[in-house]
């Protein structure tokens, strides 16, 4: 499987970077031109009830299904102005979890853009440079803000080392994580949640993650849902069987933490 490697040149274009964003009254957040606020308001009025993350999560990333893969869909790069870009038509399989959080987190249109700008880039500014691009990073970044528990710990883990060098304009640098090995798939899935997210380790050498997807318990087993470029939309698959057919170095297993005041 190729990997889903955020900050390559873009394939999507939209109209110039001025024009992106929607202005609002003073004191509210610009909303990106990319996003259908309709369909986000209704997105969000479904769950607006729902007290539970676990249950707005499976809701709202259920409500997702079928939605086309759209690959490099960020805006900017090296050499090119970074564009706050959010979109409820097509993802890939970061920007799935992104937006399935930023929605599930949210209790406004605005809150949802605030939650993705925040998990999206370290310290939420939109610079290109300051995009979480490696998956280890978003995970990281995001544990120190409190958006997430890593359940990756304890005697079953075992430590990775990666020289990350995906990504033109960046400089190669180490990295080093834990995951649990497949094998031990039976035995973490015991602790696992619906909601908790699940990011696979890459084989190679100068790659962190090559794909994550979210987990929906079912009686006693787990499917996950996930934006693939095999399938060319998002799915809802079997994990087992999708730990089956594809290599991976290990498992990194995320708890959502509902943020102490949504927005």
């Amino acid at each position: 499987m190729k990997p889903d490697v955020r900050g390559k040149d873009q394939t999507v274009v939209f109209a110039a970077v001025e024009d992106n964003m929607t202005t609002l009254p003073a004191g509210k957040t610009a909303l990106p031109a990319s996003l259908n606020i309709t369909e986000a308001t209704r997105l969000l009025e479904a769950t607006k009830g729902e007290a539970s993350l676990s249950t707005r999560l499976d809701a709202i990333s259920g409500s997702l299904l079928g939605r086309p893969y759209v690959e490099n869909s960020l805006v900017g790069g090296p050499e090119e102005t970074e564009v706050l870009t959010i979109s409820l038509e097509g993802f890939d399989c970061v920007t799935y979890i992104e937006t399935v959080l930023g929605l599930a987190f949210s209790k406004s249109v605005a809150g949802m853009v605030a939650s993705i700008r925040e998990m999206r880039y370290e310290g939420g500014e939109v610079d290109w440079r300051r995009r979480n691009h490696y998956m280890i990073d978003w995970a990281r970044n995001n544990e120190m803000r409190g958006m997430l528990e890593n359940l990756t710990n304890g005697a079953l883990t075992v430590k990775k080392t990666r020289s990350l060098a995906a990504i033109n304009g960046l400089p190669q640098r180490q990295a080093t994580f834990r995951c649990f090995p497949k094998q031990r798939l039976r035995q973490v899935s015991a602790t696992c949640e619906t909601g908790d997210l699940i990011l696979f380790a890459s084989t190679k050498n100068w790659l962190d993650v090559f794909h994550v997807g979210l987990l929906v318990k079912r009686d006693d087993s787990f499917l996950m849902r996930h934006a693939t470029r095999k399938a060319g939309c998002v799915i809802e698959q079997d994990l087992e069987e999708f730990i089956r057919d594809n290599r991976m170095s290990g498992l990194v297993l995320l708890r959502p933490a509902q943020p102490e005041a949504a927005p």
